[in-house]
């Protein structure tokens, strides 16, 4: 029943899987009337996506969920080590210590975040985000698929179905966010345009039991990767990806699709698993098997009018670096408050233009950067000696050739050794997983350069207060506790953050977030204050002086700063706040008298 405003909801969100539930969450947690459906009856019913990253890792502690994250997932501790053996009970070809577990980078990610990593996979995940959207109020209807979608210059009129016994309902409201994946109904008939290509690999998930404790408790890992002679189609014979430590697992293995579809019969699929453990005694359980497609697509736009795209409905790419529901997650993050905002009034109905404007771009990064690192792994096969059409006979005399001393064989050590340390753009890429810099209206650019990179900008985070950026982690006293910069801000509030002499700063703070009825809170940092940086760790990272200011959105973004203590701090930080969230400049009354 549409109510008298026309209206039966402010945000009608398509899909429940991450994206959808943390956009449900995020929306439900601001008050946002909102309604999400999905066609399914629950949540995942297998693995899926799993990597889970430090940014993402930061948003589930926004939602107050990462301890409820951590009690289901494996630790970063069991995530590290990357095998490449030609099977789990033979030797060992290579090995990478992956996602910040060797002492060479352990330091760069404890240091640059207060969350670590974790494996987790999304049919684990997905209840967790579902009862936080609970517990805050959201509307969650599951076996109801959308069958129609159009929209005016008003709202989206959507026609769905109910599953169980097709009963259709229509659903009026102010905007749209499509989060339905990689088949997006959204996409589809709001006439959104994808740039790339699809259909450019074939994969087979085989998700099973077996006990593997003793090929994996003393080099514990999330990737497994099996390289035997006579099957180099893409990246060997199969990939074993953790689940659950160690007994649950996923066995991914590539195919050719002008072959014909790999057979998935349990006889199949357990001699494959067999093979590539190396031992014929483990028993193996088959859970379920999957077809699925390599794409590298990205929407041209992430919105269009009344419609917005998050997640795979809006970038599709292969799993590579675990970029995927990351980036999901991440989508709805910077959508989710800006919804909020224009709909409770406190922003412009321009602030959504910066969704497209800020995340766009980085899908096409990752897109990009997931499939060069697919590409990336033909190295490893190379170096083995590995060649298609070759025999297992010719593959294994390739493979030997490592072992000898020989010139051949030095050469292709080298090239290994080259080839694994190539795979940290996968598996070590920590300025892919962090340093994410927004440009548009919603950040107000001090034209300053950016800070020059030491390091490789891939590879390596280097934080920065640089407008648009993610706000440094930095470890502050609060009393007797230790809090992290990032813990002051987000919560779906603004907040502004300055040290000894920015009292100008502060006080404005406070009047702004009256006078515009924003959620604005305010802090000063440094000796004799609530919150002391005696580490020196935020000095180090802030890069403006003690009286200086920073003004943090609502998903950790730097939206202004001012280097030094101002005269007219409240002017100044109200010019700001206008300029970020599309409000109308203040009226001189001089000017309308």
């Amino acid at each position: 029943m549409t109510g008298s405003s026309g209206f039966d909801t402010d945000v009608f969100v398509v899909g429940a899987g991450p994206a959808g539930l943390t956009m449900a969450a995020l929306l439900a947690r601001q008050g946002v009337d909102a309604i999400t459906v999905t066609k399914y009856p629950g949540t995942a019913h297998s693995p899926r996506a799993h990597i889970t990253n430090q940014r993402t890792v930061e948003v589930f502690r926004d939602l107050g969920i990462e301890d409820a994250v951590r009690q289901v997932a494996t630790p970063n501790e069991l995530m590290g080590n990357n095998v490449w053996a030609t099977s789990f009970a033979d030797e060992e070809i290579a090995r990478l210590l992956t996602w910040g577990s060797g002492p060479d980078r352990h330091g760069d990610y404890e240091s640059a975040s207060p969350s670590a990593m974790c494996n987790i996979p999304q049919h684990v995940l997905e209840p967790v985000l579902l009862q936080s959207a609970l517990d805050q109020g959201a509307d969650i209807r599951f076996n109801t698929e959308l069958v129609n979608i159009t929209q005016d210059d008003d709202g989206v009129t959507a026609t769905v179905r109910s599953r169980p016994d097709g009963e259709e309902q229509t659903i009026r409201a102010r905007y749209v966010v499509g989060a339905d994946g990689g088949n997006s109904t959204v996409a589809a008939q709001l006439g959104f345009t994808f740039r790339g290509e699809s259909g450019l690999g074939a994969a087979a998930n085989v998700w099973l039991e077996a006990d593997l404790t003793a090929y994996t408790a003393h080099r514990p890992g999330t990737l497994y990767w099996m390289c035997q002679p006579g099957n180099d189609y893409w990246v060997g014979s199969g990939t074993w990806i953790c689940v659950k430590p160690w007994t649950e697992w996923v066995l991914l293995f590539m195919y050719d699709p002008a072959e014909g579809d790999p057979d998935l019969s349990e006889e199949a699929v357990i001699a494959r698993a067999h093979a590539t453990i190396g031992d014929p005694n483990v028993d193996i359980t088959i859970k379920s098997t999957s077809l699925w497609q390599i794409n590298h697509l990205v929407a041209d736009d992430y919105r269009r009018g009344r419609a917005f795209l998050v997640g795979d409905a809006a970038h599709r790419h292969p799993p590579a670096n675990g970029l995927g529901t990351n980036t999901s997650i991440q989508d709805s993050f910077n959508l989710a408050w800006k919804l909020a905002y224009v709909l409770q009034g406190r922003a412009g109905a321009q602030l959504l233009d910066s969704y497209h404007d800020e995340r766009q771009p980085v899908g096409v990064q990752v897109v990009d950067r997931a499939m060069k690192s697919v590409a990336d792994m033909l190295p490893i096969s190379t170096a083995l000696g590995f060649k298609p059409g070759q025999t297992a006979e010719e593959g294994q005399r390739a493979l030997d050739e490592l072992k000898a001393d020989t010139a051949l064989g030095e050469r292709r050590r080298q090239e290994l050794a080259d080839a694994v340390q190539l795979q940290n753009y996968q598996f070590n890429a920590h300025g892919v997983e962090l340093d994410q810099h927004y440009t548009s209206d919603a950040v107000v650019d001090d034209w300053s350069d950016w800070p020059a990179t030491q390091r490789d900008p891939e590879l390596y985070h280097h934080p920065t207060t640089h407008p648009g950026a993610r706000l440094p982690h930095a470890w502050l006293t609060h009393g007797k506790d230790s809090v992290s910069t990032l813990d002051l801000a987000g919560h779906d509030g603004l907040m502004l953050l300055t040290g000894i002499g920015g009292d100008a700063w502060v006080e404005a703070a406070g009047k702004l977030a009256a006078e515009l009825d924003l959620p604005l809170a305010a802090y000063e940092i440094g000796p004799g204050r609530e919150h002391q940086d005696v580490l020196g760790d935020w000095r180090a990272r802030r890069e403006v002086a003690d009286g200086g200011a920073l003004l943090v959105r609502p998903d950790h973004h730097i939206a202004w700063r001012s280097e030094h203590a101002a005269t007219d701090a409240k002017d100044t930080l109200e010019r700001a706040l206008r300029h970020v969230l599309d409000l109308a400049p203040k009226t001189n009354p001089e000017e309308t008298a």
